[in-house]
């Protein structure tokens, strides 16, 4: 199974290498995100201080949708996922492939969105160890979620707008957990917020989506 997820994901991320899309499309238009935030925000930085958290992550959330539709473009050109299904390839490695190659993008992102929200939003980290930890859960949480989904929106002709309205909801505890988790980290949490409660949220979360995704996949590709 982690063979077969290794060489997965390594096939998506050596398109995506050549593609260039994540670099060109996705990561722009998250930095664009925050920049209009840091516009709508401008007049009242105390209020953009205490809601960077926030608009970081819905930042990474919107730039998920945009990774995961073209991790999900990627199987349906070309009769690619009928070749993947006829591979002989372990599903459940076919997912934790497709899992990885999202989030080593999303990893990558957020550490372009990190940096942006510091320099326009002039922030300043308190617990380095709890904003790391809540960026790999939550982007665990993520990526498994989209891949999920995104298989099962794949079969369907209305692909593109299903899979934000099937997705946006389910994520909904990581968007709440790795908010709050982040505002504990940047010391701007209402006083008794524990980060690490809240980051047992979002990895529970991630936890869910992994196995789910592990053990259904299987029908999943069958089916779509």
């Amino acid at each position: 199974m982690w063979r077969d997820a290794a060489l997965v994901g390594a096939k998506d991320l050596r398109i995506e290498y050549r593609s260039r899309v994540a670099t060109t499309q996705v990561a722009p238009y998250a930095v664009l995100v925050l920049v209009l935030f840091g516009f709508a925000f401008d007049q009242n930085h105390t209020l953009l201080s205490k809601v960077a958290a926030g608009l970081f992550w819905v930042a990474v959330l919107l730039s998920s949708l945009l990774t995961v539709q073209r991790s999900c473009a990627i199987e349906s050109a070309d009769g690619a996922r009928d070749a993947l299904r006829l591979s002989g390839l372990d599903p459940a490695g076919i997912f934790l492939g497709k899992t990885l190659a999202i989030m080593a993008q999303l990893f990558v992102l957020e550490l372009v969105l990190g940096i942006g929200v510091v320099v326009l939003f002039g922030i300043e980290l308190r617990d380095p160890a709890l904003l790391f930890c809540s960026c790999v859960a939550a982007t665990v949480g993520l990526a498994a979620a989209g891949t999920l989904y995104g298989m099962i929106a794949s079969g369907l002709k209305v692909r593109e707008t299903l899979l934000p309205l099937l997705v946006l909801p389910v994520v909904a505890p990581v968007l709440l957990g790795a908010t709050q988790t982040w505002m504990a980290a940047l010391g701007t949490a209402s006083a008794g917020t524990d980060g690490w409660k809240w980051l047992s949220l979002v990895g529970g979360f991630a936890v869910i989506y992994v196995a789910a995704g592990t053990l259904a996949f299987s029908i999943l590709v069958e089916e779509s």
